[in-house]
């Protein structure tokens, strides 16, 4: 890869020789401007505006335009005698981790490439300091006649370093949320919660450009025979208004699951975890189940009650059977010892006395 930038990174009063050299590439499909009654093509043209000349590039220089119009030139030697310190460095200002970058200042990515054999040890020195400190590195660099932010961090073997916006080029986000005061249920949540579990990750590197391939291909069959690509289906109106965000969500995790292969069944609220631990509501199924059997066994707890109960009294009423036959018995056998005794005392002859 060519490099674009020759320098070195400041590391401390270390010095490390690299090359910059672009990590990205746009594989954008552009078009040229022609004119549509015969094909020419449409070139833009550098024209001074005083005396309509054009003019090359050798004879275009830089001035800053002032509020009133004025033109105030500035040439590359007025922008080379700046003490601009990180023209030819990529000075090391300080490691934070990870986490402290905004990805609303991320901008272009670099490679880093170590120049010649000499920095092939600083190189791989700061390389394994990064990977075991688990931060990245902020740095100051020149690039492009303008001084800029850039993060360093390690991608494989490589430092990669990343141009950052200057804080105070993120603009703030005033008037950009909703005004208006709104709320969410939680059951909304639980189904939110569930799209995005049936969506799972993806591998960032199967993700491509369907557009672009769409328009390789219409250009590929117009070159070959000028075939017409067929307009898209019209949208079924209404299609951007949400009416039931409910019944949205619930197609949403359908069609999720049905593109995964899951199954497309109607998904149940019920059977994510609550966020406030609210018991569960049973199914119907279930319910049914659970209110038969209870039914059951209310019914069944009395009958054994009873039948123990009527037992009970039966074994009562026979013991106090038992007794009451003992006692009658028991008389009887008295009421005729007495009588056998009576009957004795008057068959015996009493003695007379002389």
């Amino acid at each position: 890869m060519r490099s674009i930038w020759n320098g070195a990174i400041s590391f401390g009063l270390v010095s490390i020789p690299i090359k910059l050299v672009n990590a990205t590439e746009s594989r954008s499909v552009s078009f040229r401007q022609i004119h549509e009654a015969d094909g020419g093509r449409i070139r833009y043209r550098k024209v001074c505006e005083l005396d309509g000349e054009e003019v090359s590039q050798a004879e275009i220089g830089k001035a800053y335009e002032e509020s009133d119009g004025t033109m105030i030139p500035i040439t590359d030697e007025d922008l080379a005698a700046l003490p601009l310190p990180t023209a030819k460095t990529i000075e090391i200002v300080a490691f934070v981790p990870a986490g402290e970058i905004d990805p609303l200042q991320m901008d272009a990515a670099y490679y880093l490439s170590a120049s010649g054999v000499p920095a092939a040890k600083p190189y791989t020195l700061l390389r394994e300091a990064l990977k075991r400190s688990d931060k990245v590195a902020v740095a100051k660099y020149a690039l492009r006649g303008r001084e800029r932010l850039g993060m360093l961090r390690v991608v494989d073997d490589v430092i990669a370093m990343h141009g950052l916006l200057w804080p105070d080029e993120i603009r703030a986000p005033e008037g950009v949320a909703p005004e208006s005061p709104v709320s969410v249920r939680e059951a909304e949540l639980d189904l939110a919660d569930a799209l995005m579990a049936t969506l799972g990750e993806v591998d960032i590197s199967t993700l491509h450009d369907d557009y672009r391939e769409a328009v390789e291909r219409m250009i590929a069959a117009k070159a070959e025979g000028g075939a017409a690509v067929a307009p898209p289906e019209p949208e079924a109106e209404g299609g951007g208004q949400v009416i039931d965000l409910m019944a949205a969500l619930e197609s949403s995790v359908r069609a999720a699951k049905e593109a995964r292969g899951q199954g497309g069944g109607v998904a149940e609220v019920t059977e994510l975890t609550s966020r406030k631990s609210a018991p569960r509501t049973p199914k119907e199924t279930g319910a049914r189940k659970s209110t038969a059997k209870t039914a059951a066994k209310k019914t069944t707890a009395p009958a054994r009650k009873s039948t123990s109960r009527t037992a009970a009294k039966e074994t009562t009423a026979k013991k106090t059977t038992a007794k009451s036959t003992a006692k009658t018995t028991a008389k009887k056998s008295a009421t005729k010892s007495t009588a056998k005794k009576a009957s004795a005392k008057k068959a015996t002859p009493r003695k007379r006395s002389a």
